[in-house]
């Protein structure tokens, strides 16, 4: 086989030309401290790095998800804890306006005293969250949850926020379930007298005496009708259904009211309390506050209406007084317990977060090292290469310049 001198020229040139690339090769992956300077250096670590870098992005955005939602639920629980605080003090303030020792001046002072406490109500009703969203509004973010009239201008859809791969979180409660709804699952009634009542009787807290009777989940809504002061008829809706359907009278009615008695039996193991005297026409109704919408602003719009009526002197305005009141302070009694079952929930979406957050890092170490598994170059083993691949260099550089000055001329002499 002959070889030419060209040959041998493209061979030794070619030899130096690998070298150097492989050098230059490894100094690019010293210099950037990674193992794959291209992907055809390992397609199939290659492939895994833009899965897991993928896998960390998408991390690092429920990372950020979650923190959008912490910030809006603690929004939510400053809101609700001055909510809570509201309720408490008003709570108490009915208690004052039922107080029969006090006069018209002292209640329209304590109406005052409610207003304010209503336009408390308003903006924490309207509060908003970082980004100028209305925070109870549901999906309807940029229009205020309540109008002045005290009505819900938002939707029934909350604002999920996908906190993980498999999980969404809402980031806020609708309106309508902060203010407007009695507790879930609750069994507490109220009792509503008609304003053209002109007796003096007043209705306390209704409730189910017995559970037998066939009211035990107190899905039953009564209208009581008194044809005499001392004689009565209650009707009977079943309002679990829609619509509610009627229930056969109670056995015994039309009632007899005793002489001093301070119930009413309404049949079905269900009574209320009375005090006072009713009279021929007097019309009231007991009914599930679980299957009623108890609008906190209308609540306080009643009792500031009711405590601006001069009742001094008049038993029985002070009766429609006294009736409303403890209206109000049924209905309050189970908002302020909804509330406080909002808050429940806010905390405990709080702490899911705070374990996903937990979930989320721990993760992120797992991407980051299996990336760094696959992308980190060595430094040892690449520096015993360097020193490798420079002596190649420096070896195929002596060949061809051994080959070069081979001659017959030299040999000769």
């Amino acid at each position: 086989m002959r070889i030419s001198s060209s040959l041998v020229f493209q061979t030794g040139l070619k030899t130096i030309n690998t070298q150097q690339s492989d050098l230059l090769h490894l100094y690019q992956q010293i210099g950037t401290g990674q193992k794959m300077v291209t992907p055809a250096d390992d397609p199939l670590g290659a492939s895994q790095a833009i899965n897991l870098s993928q896998s960390q992005a998408l991390n690092a955005r429920y990372a950020d998800n979650r923190a959008v939602a912490n910030q809006n639920l603690g929004t939510e629980e400053d809101a609700l804890n001055s909510l809570t605080l509201l309720l408490q003090d008003v709570r108490t303030r009915l208690v004052e306006a039922s107080n029969g020792t006090l006069s018209d001046a002292d209640r329209a002072t304590l109406s005052n005293v409610l207003k304010n406490a209503r336009d408390s109500l308003m903006g924490i009703a309207n509060v908003t969250d970082g980004n100028g969203q209305y925070l109870f509004s549901g999906s309807e973010g940029s229009t205020p949850a309540y109008g002045a009239a005290g009505n819900y201008q938002g939707d029934a859809l909350q604002r999920d926020i996908q906190a993980d791969q498999t999980r969404r979180i809402a980031g806020s409660d609708v309106g309508s379930d902060v203010f407007e709804r009695a507790q879930p699952g609750t069994r507490a009634y109220a009792s509503y007298a008609a304003a053209a009542n002109t007796g003096t009787a007043v209705l306390g807290q209704p409730g189910v005496r017995d559970n037998a009777a066939g009211n035990s989940a107190a899905n039953y809504s009564f209208e009581i009708n008194f044809s005499s002061p001392t004689t009565y008829t209650v009707d009977v809706l079943d309002m679990s259904t829609t619509p509610p359907t009627p229930v056969p009278a109670p056995p015994g009615s039309p009632f007899t009211l005793a002489p001093g008695a301070k119930e009413l039996d309404l049949g079905y193991g269900t009574a209320v309390q009375i005090s006072g005297t009713p009279a021929t026409g007097d019309h009231f109704d007991v009914k599930p506050l679980q299957h009623e919408n108890i609008n906190l602003f209308e609540t306080f719009d009643s009792v500031i209406a009711a405590l601006n009526t001069p009742a001094q002197g008049n038993d029985q305005v002070m009766a429609s007084l006294r009736n409303v009141m403890n209206t109000a302070m049924q209905r309050m009694a189970s908002n302020y317990d909804n509330v406080l079952t909002v808050r429940a929930s806010v905390g405990a979406r709080m702490n899911e977060l705070t374990a996903l957050e937990n979930t989320g890092s721990q993760r992120n170490l797992g991407y980051a090292k299996a990336l760094s598994n696959i992308e980190d170059l060595d430094y040892y083993e690449a520096s015993t290469q360097l020193s490798l691949r420079k002596m190649a260099l420096e070896g195929a550089g002596l060949a061809f310049q051994t080959i070069q000055s081979l001659s017959l001329f030299n040999r000769n002499s």
